[in-house]
């Protein structure tokens, strides 16, 4: 069963259990806060983060190395997205759940952003360092100088 626990551990199933929890919360604890305004910034949050991880993919993609969060990398990919961010898929999906709340309009879900980051960094983010570290040495140590985790 293993096998069956590490299908079901992958950065896009914790996103949508998350956004799960934030429209739960939405139906729970209705607020109305955000109103006409957080429908558009979530709608603008949201597209950024899918255009964000888009393009992150695509240019892995270009570069012929793995997307798979426990792949082994073929290439370290430092240009595009990848100079902002060494994790723009990880922080597209942030700014999808991001945009969930304001859609949705649960100023209470704040702290189910900060726990998904925190739950992302520990489980993929941090692994995938270590990966990238071993294989590619003292050019990922020059980029992760250079380019902040998240943002």
């Amino acid at each position: 069963m293993a096998w069956v626990r590490r299908l079901l551990d992958w950065p896009p199933l914790w996103l949508v259990g998350f956004l799960i929890l934030v429209w739960g919360l939405d139906q729970a604890l209705p607020w109305g806060l955000f109103g006409a305004v957080g429908r558009k910034l979530g709608v603008i949050l949201a597209l950024m983060g899918l255009a964000l991880m888009i393009a992150a993919v695509v240019q892995m993609t270009l570069a012929r190395t793995t997307v798979n969060p426990r792949g082994t990398p073929a290439a370290l990919v430092t240009g595009g997205v990848f100079q902002f961010s060494r994790n723009p898929i990880y922080l597209g999906d942030a700014l999808v759940l991001a945009g969930a709340m304001l859609w949705w309009d649960v100023p209470l879900a704040a702290p189910l952003l900060a726990l998904f980051i925190g739950v992302i960094q520990t489980r993929f983010i941090l692994p995938e360092e270590a990966r990238l570290r071993a294989g590619f040495g003292q050019a990922f140590a020059d980029w992760s100088r250079t380019t902040r985790r998240w943002l």
